[in-house]
């Protein structure tokens, strides 16, 4: 079989459909962060079209140099238990494998890792893989950076080949963006797909967590590319934060869920955007993300209502229940304390736009200690204040 030639572009002059003079505005920030993309993906870009959505996921916008938001908006740099591996939850770790993604979204909550002056990614693993060993506690571990696809296969397998040889470990994730982002990189690498084929077993699964913000990304290769993940033995399930100006429409939002069921990848998690630096052309209130995916779900069958709404906080994955005249009502999904399944009930400003925003949540959790003194405090580093501004909703 011909592979077919995917070619990556790293500097803005060869896009020559965006104008000279905003190529020339738009510099500075490929100089402070990573700019990358490839010839596929751009390809879905409207370039007629100055709000296209694909386009605002990819290509930078003058915002990101705004002095917005944390670095490391859930502190990140506490759950590390050794460098490039966090235990934050008592059955998961992280495995950061790789700082290069296949595709640079614009809205990164980690837009930290694509800094110059940050090393968070290790290229040694093995002290992650021999914390996991040591702690039975843990039974999935996710390979997350960047992107783990973006990883070449045989330094994927030899990571796999070590977490399967640690009995406690069941699930193994992928986090990853190239399912749509460079599709063919999955269904014409037979190398990789013999790879899952070896390490997810009807016993022990691997599952692609899949970045998937749009609809207009699953295209028939990308439906090829999640068949070949299926015939592999790998589940593939989606998760996204909603993005004001990408997808904060019901009705792009609810044929997402649709696609998304109909080529059998599962529908995870809705986010709500991290107050990370450089996002604030991104964010919604609360109020906003609640009414649009409330909206997106009733157009969509039991099995695109799966996905839940939550917030990736410090403390744990905070579901949002409802949110009705003026209360937010919220349970933890997931608890750094173990609080799980608490319930909270919040006054919700109408500016709102995050657990920290809503009067009286310092009630409901306590500021993490850092783990470990071999990790860059990432909201220590320069350039950013270290609180976070209003956002746009809130002001």
């Amino acid at each position: 079989m011909t592979k077919t030639k995917t070619r990556y572009i790293t500097n803005l002059d060869r896009l020559t459909m965006i104008p000279e003079e905003e190529r020339e505005r738009l510099k500075p920030i490929t100089e402070k962060f990573v700019f990358r993309v490839n010839d596929y993906y751009l390809n879905l870009i409207d370039w007629n079209d100055p709000h296209d959505p694909i386009r605002k996921l990819v290509i930078p916008n003058e915002g990101e140099l705004e002095e917005y938001g944390r670095w490391d908006a859930s502190d990140e740099d506490t759950n590390y238990v050794v460098p490039g591996c966090q235990h934050k939850y008592k059955t998961t770790a992280l495995l950061i494998v790789s700082e290069v993604c296949g595709a640079y979204c614009r809205y990164c909550f980690r837009k930290r890792l694509f800094r110059n002056d940050v090393k968070e990614a290790m290229s040694d693993v093995q002290p992650g893989i021999d914390y996991i060993a040591k702690h039975p506690e843990i039974n999935n571990v996710l390979l997350t950076g960047g992107d783990s696809l973006i990883l070449a296969t045989e330094k994927l397998r030899g990571i796999l080949a070590q977490l399967r040889e640690i009995e406690h470990v069941k699930i193994i994730r992928l986090g990853s963006k190239i399912p749509v982002f460079n599709p063919m990189r999955i269904y014409e690498d037979e190398e990789l797909l013999d790879v899952i084929r070896t390490y997810s077993t009807p016993e022990q699964r691997i599952y692609v967590m899949a970045h998937i913000n749009h609809p207009r990304e699953i295209t028939p290769e990308a439906r090829r590319g999640f068949q070949a993940l299926h015939e592999a033995g790998a589940i593939v399930v989606n998760q996204t934060p909603v993005l004001k100006g990408i997808n904060d429409d019901p009705v792009v939002l609810g044929e997402l869920l649709d696609k998304l069921s109909w080529a059998g990848v599962t529908p995870y998690y809705f986010f709500v955007n991290r107050p990370v630096a450089g996002n604030r052309d991104f964010v919604l209130s609360l109020e906003e993300v609640y009414r649009i995916v409330e909206e997106a779900k009733a157009r969509t069958s039991g099995l695109g209502k799966r996905v839940r709404l939550s917030m990736s906080h410090t403390s744990g994955k905070i579901e949002i229940l409802a949110i009705e005249d003026g209360k937010a009502y919220l349970k933890y999904h997931q608890s750094r304390d173990g609080d799980y399944g608490k319930l909270m009930i919040l006054d919700c400003p109408k500016d709102a736009a995050w657990f920290d925003d809503l009067p009286g949540n310092e009630q409901h959790w306590k500021q993490p200690e850092k783990k470990t003194d071999e990790v860059v405090s990432v909201n220590e580093m320069p350039d950013l204040p270290q609180k976070r501004k209003r956002t746009p909703a809130m002001q």
